[in-house]
């Protein structure tokens, strides 16, 4: 390849920024939120951290028994058409566009936890094991937190990836646990990279990182869009409500489909994670067609009951006539025309959700 072709590729997978954008901010080496928030001192993190390690949690707040999922193999992956995505647990997706792959927020690990004997521990295995996963063109993170970013699962994810796409600071992360560093590209808000003919944009989220006592937003935490052609997605990570979500609505939106955080609330962190009532407003907010509720049916990092996000976004939508897509772990979904789902984690039999293009409606 001649010289100067070489150097216009390699400036097509840098990070790309438009004049005028907005970087996270970045100060005395922390990175913060666009809005003040209230910080934490060490003793109260170490509190709460303890707290949520050990706590006697409510029955309520894990199920009976494990709930049904979908399993999945890799040749019903392959095989699936483009246009694809299947929850595999929490925050973690699969996604197949242009005949690649992609996932976000791999976790295979047993518990959300710096330790495997105490802490949130997983209602199912996942759908799809890690070691049947297709090779993947991208791994998608949105911020260091341990139910987010599965050490385990990036080093097995290592050799078959072609690229580790990290807001910044989480990059080094990857590379410090054997990630070759040229597979590694991370960005600031409103930054954007290509992978395989797929855009990827690293939009703002109201949030925080740190996997130590120490370490307190000593990494970035975004939310993406992903645009394919086309077709627009938005993943949210973790994310308190914000007005930036209107922004991002206004420059990428309409989405035809919304992954959004919609579990793991409580009334205590009102800045950081969402109400149900918010997770709606917020795919308002981004002009969204569809939502996907995400960030539950995995583990119990709250005191609320592991079926109420379902039953609270699913009951909101109805009243705002919003379609909202809840499919079982493993299920497939189709980004271009999505259906509504199950009530899957209802005691059996299933209670059925109409599935037509202009509402989301239980059926009682």
């Amino acid at each position: 390849m001649k010289p100067f072709l070489l150097l216009g590729v390699l400036l097509l997978m840098l990070p790309m920024a438009s004049p005028g954008d907005e970087s996270a901010p970045h100060r005395d080496g922390r990175f913060h939120n666009q809005a003040t928030l209230p910080q934490d001192g060490m003793l109260k993190k170490l509190r709460i951290g303890l707290k949520y390690l050990f706590l006697r949690k409510p029955p309520e707040t894990r199920p009976a028994t494990p709930p049904s999922l979908q399993t999945m193999t890799r040749q019903q992956v392959l095989d699936a058409p483009d246009h694809s995505l299947w929850r595999l647990g929490h925050s973690t997706v699969l996604l197949k566009l242009r005949g690649h792959y992609f996932i976000t927020d791999p976790v295979f690990a047993e518990r959300a936890s710096p330790v495997q004997w105490a802490g949130p521990q997983r209602f199912h295995a996942p759908p799809l094991a890690l070691e049947e996963l297709p090779p993947l063109a991208a791994v998608i993170l949105s911020h260091d937190h341990f139910d987010h970013l599965d050490e385990h699962a990036i080093r097995r994810l290592a050799p078959r990836t072609e690229s580790f796409l990290a807001p910044l600071g989480v990059g080094d992360r990857l590379v410090g646990w054997g990630v070759p560093a040229e597979k590694v590209r991370q960005l600031d808000w409103w930054q954007a990279t290509e992978v395989k003919g797929v855009r990827f944009v690293a939009t703002p989220a109201q949030h925080f990182s740190g996997r130590g006592l120490f370490d307190s937003n000593s990494t970035l935490w975004a939310s993406w869009v992903i645009i394919d052609e086309q077709v627009r997605l938005f993943f949210s990570g973790d994310t308190g409500y914000f007005d930036g979500f209107k922004a991002i609505g206004e420059r990428f939106g309409p989405f035809d489909l919304t992954l959004m955080e919609t579990g793991a609330y409580n009334l205590a962190w009102p800045n950081v994670h969402m109400q149900p009532e918010e997770s709606l407003q917020a795919h308002l907010d981004l002009r969204g067609r569809w939502m996907l509720p995400i960030h539950n049916g995995t583990f119990d990092l709250s005191i609320h009951g592991w079926q109420e996000p379902f039953e609270r976004i699913v009951d909101l939508a109805a009243q705002a006539q919003v379609q909202v897509s809840t499919p079982q772990m493993g299920e497939r979904v189709s980004i271009d025309s999505p259906h509504a789902g199950q009530n899957w984690w209802q005691p059996r039999p299933l209670r059925k959700r109409s599935g037509t293009a202009d509402q989301a409606v239980v059926t009682r």
